[in-house]
């Protein structure tokens, strides 16, 4: 009976370990039939696909990351960062660099959490762009490589007594400067009969108060009589502008990134009650204002970009290389709009998108 016992478990355990057998082999043959049926094949698939994902970021090639904080998404900014990537790619190989590229939707604290998480990720290089980014990325970190673009006056926006072009440490860059004494003579060339001249600006832009001071010494030498028209932010402007409006004969706004955000609303205001505006650069200008001294955003910055290759490659210091600014101004103008105001321009200003 004993025997007879030990040959039945045998068999019994035997025919479990079959079972066990067959449903792996079951289990593998499904896991794997997308690759052959090999094991090997059930290995690699995960790979492939994060492969695949790589090479569309240029992450599996990047030698260097770069993080771009960008103030708000418009026209000017956004060309900014496109001739800078551009030209960075140019210059150092198409998926050399990683871009992490971040948008902080106009808020300076949003530029705070995302220049600490540059820091955080150890990136080689920030570009700041716009000055909000710009003074979130110098307080962020006096190691790290930082290039603002689309800054007006570096003195300025990082409180430097005294500056004389080059800000040193950890921070150079582009500015967007146009010269402020020829965007008043451009108002006067337009606008001789003007008296009154409303300036409209976010207080909260350390370079828009800037401008706006030095273009109202330039008016009023003129003859003009000036009245700055300041607002906190986006909820503001639309009273602040209307105030302007009506007690004035033409208004100025400088390289204003609100109200660049903006210029639909500061045109639904003032193209009705033919208030023309004067704009500080093209992009605002496009949307609201009949005339700017224009420069180029995108090779604004490719040149940064170019800077930026430098510092890579280890071919410059960034402590000594002092802030570049933007090679040549156009007079630009909005042909529909004067058009609308009955504005003539002079024949050496190009339309816009010509």
């Amino acid at each position: 009976m004993k025997k007879i016992l030990a040959i039945a478990m045998a068999m019994t355990m035997g025919l479990g370990l079959v079972a066990c057998g067959g449903g792996d082999k079951t289990a593998d043959s499904t896991a794997q039939a997308p690759d052959a049926g090999t094991e090997e094949g059930a290995d690699t698939e995960a790979p492939a696909e994060t492969s695949a994902e790589d090479e569309s970021t240029g992450a599996g090639e990047a030698e260097y990351t770069v993080g771009i904080c960008q103030l708000v998404q418009h026209e000017a900014l956004d060309a900014a960062t496109e001739g800078f990537i551009d030209a960075l790619n140019e210059e150092l190989g198409e998926g050399t660099v990683k871009f992490d590229e971040q948008n902080a939707q106009n808020d300076s604290n949003t530029c705070s959490t995302i220049i600490n998480g540059f820091v955080s990720g150890n990136v080689d290089l920030i570009l700041a762009n716009a000055t909000p980014a710009l003074q979130a990325a110098q307080a962020g970190t006096n190691e790290i490589p930082i290039l603002g673009t689309s800054v007006t006056e570096y003195g300025v926006a990082l409180d430097i007594d005294g500056f004389d072009g080059t800000v040193g440490g950890n921070i150079s860059g582009t500015s967007d400067l146009a010269p402020l004494d020829e965007q008043a003579a451009m108002l006067q060339e337009l606008f001789p009969d003007a008296k009154n001249v409303g300036l409209i600006y976010c207080t909260t832009e350390a370079n828009s108060q800037y401008q706006v001071d030095e273009v109202e010494k330039f008016l009023t030498e003129m003859g003009y009589t000036c009245k700055q028209y300041g607002f906190s932010d986006s909820n503001d402007l639309s009273a602040v502008a209307t105030t302007a409006v009506s007690e004035n004969d033409v208004l100025y706004v400088p390289t204003d990134n609100t109200v660049a955000s903006n210029a639909e609303l500061l045109n639904n205001i003032a193209q009705p009650a033919k208030v023309p505006v004067i704009a500080g650069e093209e992009g605002i200008c496009s949307g609201c204002g009949v005339a700017t001294l224009s420069i180029s955003y995108y090779d604004l910055g490719v040149g940064t970009g170019r800077m930026a290759a430098k510092i890579l490659k280890g071919e410059a210091d960034i402590s000594t290389m002092p802030i570049e600014y933007a090679p040549q101004f156009t007079k630009k103008y909005n042909a529909p709009l004067c058009e609308a105001l009955g504005i003539t321009v002079p024949d050496d200003y190009v339309a816009i998108g010509e």
